[in-house]
């Protein structure tokens, strides 16, 4: 006969619950907005940057930036639209203001200099962003986005710290949707899970029938 406890495993495995994703918490939303509003900036701030700067170098570094924060801000779309995040329609008035403070030196080196300011200046807040959201982060999807976002950031930092011009480095490979690929990624664990439970569940259940089955058959014997 199959012992009392055996048989609250069976039937505890046989109703197991699916896994279920961990909610998002206010500092993950408001990361989430922030570097939508981060993005944006710096997509604007590199398409001004190919109008009215000066120099190659600069005007390099501000492509570099629309292509890499264009594609992370996909990424980040698609999540944000997956976790139910409402999204900004652009850029803060301070960042706004910052643009156009630059914008008003246009066609002189000002200009440079001072999108370069602006650019570290950005850039280091973004990073500060990420550390946080890193470190206190509730959703794993959100945390990882965050991560993967990080080498991107600190490497467009070096391009423009200390108000100094470094064109020519890559900020690695952005590949737009990792934020929809790290989502499917979740969901298919999530799947998986639910797979192996059921599955362990009616092996489970499986055995117990077989077991009550012997039991009646003797019991019949018996008689």
């Amino acid at each position: 006969m199959m012992p009392a406890a055996a048989l609250a495993v069976v039937m505890t495995a046989v109703a197991a619950p699916q896994a279920v994703a961990v909610p998002v918490s206010d500092q993950d939303t408001a990361f989430v907005r922030a570097a939508h509003q981060g993005n944006l900036a710096e997509i604007a701030a590199g398409q001004d940057a190919q109008t009215h700067a000066t120099t190659a170098c600069v005007k390099e570094v501000g492509e570099v930036l629309v292509r890499d924060h264009t594609k992370l801000d996909a990424d980040l779309k698609a999540l944000a639209g997956k976790l139910g995040i409402s999204l900004p329609a652009g850029p803060s008035a301070t960042q706004n203001q910052e643009l156009a403070s630059v914008r008003e030196k246009a066609g002189s080196s000002a200009y440079d200099a001072a999108w370069l300011k602006m650019g570290e200046a950005g850039h280091v807040k973004t990073l500060a962003l990420i550390d946080q959201e890193v470190k206190t982060g509730a959703n794993a999807e959100v945390v990882a986005a965050a991560q993967a976002a990080r080498p991107v950031v600190a490497m467009h930092l070096k391009m423009v710290e200390g108000g100094t011009c470094h064109a020519g480095m890559e900020a690695g490979t952005v590949h737009a949707g990792n934020g929809g690929q790290l989502a499917a990624a979740s969901d298919r664990s999530y799947d998986a899970a639910a797979l192996v439970t059921l599955a362990g569940g009616a092996l489970l259940a499986s055995l117990s029938a077989g077991w009550l089955l012997r039991i009646r058959r003797r019991s019949a014997a018996a008689r």
